[in-house]
């Protein structure tokens, strides 16, 4: 297959660990991590060969022409990470305290509210920096799932989705540009994949799940949202491990997903997908953990590759 090439695009959140599967598969791929709104629309226009994006598509989201099948492809986590130079020892986040600083109704780090869930903490009277991503996000779109799912009052105001009308705070593009832009301000908050928290050593919050625990987004935690999901690819259904009951889980926790087109595909480039989706949902499920991701569940990878095997 001298000369094929693959060409993808969209979401941030996998992006490195995405480029480290495409570099070791065997097969020329360039992955462009413009966010999953841009992969997708990249894809409907045939731009590229196949989309990745931290959202699936719903049936009727999905336009008739556009046949796809959805495959999740590893866990990965979203995590508030922020910048308190003052702070000693490790900031600790509930649902109500993350909804209210992106609602704009917690605005300063002394706020009663936070110094409840960290008794015995120096925090600054200083105003809360909150950063959002800019362009259109997966990542956003958990985190806004989540703030929804925390909140009435916020799903009824701003709801969630790849774009929202933010009540306080500044944009950044991209994942590196939300961790650039809190690396650079102190008293900021973000929301970043795990990976980005690691790799750029920012400090990441733990936050409370529905267990009433506070849980530190790690392989482990990741791993627990998924363990007795019930899950069923292939039915068109959205899998969602948002505030999983498992009480060692860590509550901003999900799938991400590749898009691959069934249709009007040439035969060599579906060869090589189906043959890099099964790489992947095997071999390259060992790489995910020296990068931050927590490989799917082997029943799940197990469901998926019968699904790859009825697209050959």
């Amino acid at each position: 297959m001298t000369g094929l090439h693959l060409r993808a695009a969209g979401a941030t959140l996998p992006a490195p660990l995405y480029r480290k599967w495409f570099e070791s598969s065997g097969i020329s791929i360039t992955y462009d991590a413009v966010g999953s709104e841009a992969g997708i629309q990249q894809l409907k226009d045939a731009k590229v060969d196949f989309a990745a994006s931290d959202m699936p598509l719903r049936e009727d989201a999905s336009p008739a022409q556009l046949h796809l099948v959805q495959i999740p492809t590893v866990l990965g986590g979203v995590v508030p990470i922020y910048n308190l130079p003052d702070l000693h020892g490790s900031l600790r986040l509930t649902p109500e305290i993350l909804v209210g600083i992106y609602a704009g109704t917690i605005r300063k780090w002394n706020d009663p509210r936070i110094l409840e869930a960290n008794h015995g903490a120096h925090l600054p009277n200083a105003d809360i920096r909150v950063v959002h991503r800019s362009d259109g996000s997966g990542t956003t779109f958990v985190w806004t799932s989540y703030l929804s799912l925390s909140s009435p009052e916020w799903k009824n105001a701003v709801g969630s989705g790849t774009h929202v009308s933010w009540p306080v705070g500044t944009g950044a593009t991209g994942s590196e540009g939300v961790t650039a832009l809190v690396q650079n301000t102190p008293n900021s908050i973000g929301y970043v994949e795990l990976i980005y928290a690691i790799q750029h050593q920012l400090n990441y919050a733990p936050v409370r799940n529905p267990a009433g625990r506070f849980i530190k987004a790690d392989l482990v935690s990741i791993t627990a949202a998924a363990m007795g999901a019930g899950i069923s690819p292939g039915q068109g259904q959205i899998l969602s491990i948002l505030n999983a009951s498992n009480k060692d889980a860590y509550p901003i926790s999900t799938f991400t997903w590749l898009l691959i087109p069934t249709q009007g595909i040439e035969p060599q480039k579906k060869d090589a997908m189906t043959r890099l989706l099964s790489w992947m949902l095997t071999t390259g499920q060992k790489q995910c953990a020296s990068l931050g991701y927590a490989p799917l569940p082997h029943d799940l990878a197990a469901q998926e590759l019968e699904i790859i095997r009825a697209l050959k």
